[in-house]
């Protein structure tokens, strides 16, 4: 498929630049995958759409101050550089983003404040670059706490003023460069609120890192690469998970990194998983999510879950589509800090 049949315009106003307050007071557009019908509601109302017996599965990584400073001695003088940690390779070293790129070549020294400093082993033809720090993983991560800055989006104007504003409540396993968005709507009072109403949960963690986010930039969608990222779902998760599918009630997943991690065939590792059109998918029953960036995988792979229900590899795309042309008319707020879908 063509990778511009995922594209659409959106007014620069409909990007939300920073979180609702109280989260689940944000907009929740519903979305009937089999008949596309839309009815418009408030977060706070997802039990409604929610019965005894269903399974809420969350993703408990936590975001980690990936984006750095540093700075580059060249021939003729010193220049700072950006550095953006997407996750560790082997022993001490790195993957990640640097920039501006061109500055940088094999054996290249960047400093940092704190005596930290990194060396350049590879630059890679999808842009990453491996780096090798004086400081293990454990250490560095620890570092980036007052060192480093939050990595939200670049269509975020403004780095949220609190840190935790960039945080799911229940974020826990450090070790993410992006957060896992659907899942800020949730407050503790509306997961016990829920968990009363006979609503469980589960948990696992996929570490979002450049799969994620990055779009696709190939003439198809099949030509793209998908980047790996790390997850594991626990053996609690997956007999609750099994349990559930016994008792007839649903496995619901918040956000597509949840998807993602339950739908790969490995329970602790990384995962490249990239669904796209025509995918069965084994373990998810309804999806909660936000509104994605035009060309994304994520677009894809919510497109794909609709598209389940319906012969046309095409149909998924485009009841999407209309979904969100919707949305747009009613004003709901798009992206990160944006409102929510919940898909079934």
């Amino acid at each position: 498929m063509k990778t511009n049949l995922f594209d659409y315009d959106l007014p620069k106003d409909r990007i939300a630049q920073k979180p609702i307050r109280p989260r689940d007071h944000s907009r929740l557009l519903v979305l009937d995958r089999a008949s596309g019908s839309i009815e418009h509601r408030r977060f706070f109302e997802i039990g409604d759409f929610l019965k005894p017996g269903d399974l809420l599965v969350i993703n408990e990584t936590k975001v980690f101050n990936a984006r750095l400073q540093g700075t580059i001695l060249l021939s003729d003088r010193q220049q700072t550089i950006e550095i953006f940690l997407l996750r560790p390779h082997q022993n001490n070293d790195w993957i990640m983003l640097a920039k501006p790129g061109k500055k940088i070549g094999r054996d290249s020294i960047i400093s940092f404040q704190d005596d930290v400093m990194c060396t350049i082993n590879d630059k890679r033809p999808d842009g990453t670059v491996i780096a090798t720090f004086n400081r293990n993983p454990d250490d560095l991560i620890g570092w980036t706490d007052t060192a480093g800055s939050v990595p939200v989006p670049p269509y975020v104007e403004k780095a949220p003023d609190q840190s935790e504003d960039y945080q799911t409540v229940y974020a826990k396993e450090t070790g993410s460069v992006a957060a896992p968005t659907a899942g800020f709507h949730f407050t503790p009072d509306l997961i016990e609120n829920l968990k009363a109403r006979g609503i469980a949960f589960a948990t696992l963690t996929l570490h979002v890192g450049l799969g994620t986010f990055r779009p696709m930039k190939t003439e198809t969608i099949e030509a793209h690469e998908m980047h790996e990222e790390w997850i594991s779902v626990p053996e609690a998760t997956r007999n609750l998970i099994k349990q559930t599918k016994t008792d007839g009630g649903r496995v619901i997943a918040v956000g597509t990194t949840t998807v993602r991690a339950l739908e790969s065939s490995i329970h602790q590792g990384f995962t490249n998983l990239f669904i796209t059109p025509g995918y069965t998918f084994k373990t998810v029953d309804a999806m909660i999510t936000n509104f994605h960036l035009p060309k994304s995988t994520l677009l894809v792979l919510v497109s794909s879950f609709v598209g389940e229900k319906h012969g046309d590899l095409d149909d998924g795309r485009k009841m999407i589509l209309r979904a969100y042309e919707e949305a747009k008319k009613e004003g709901y707020r798009f992206y990160s800090f944006g409102d929510a879908m919940v898909i079934q």
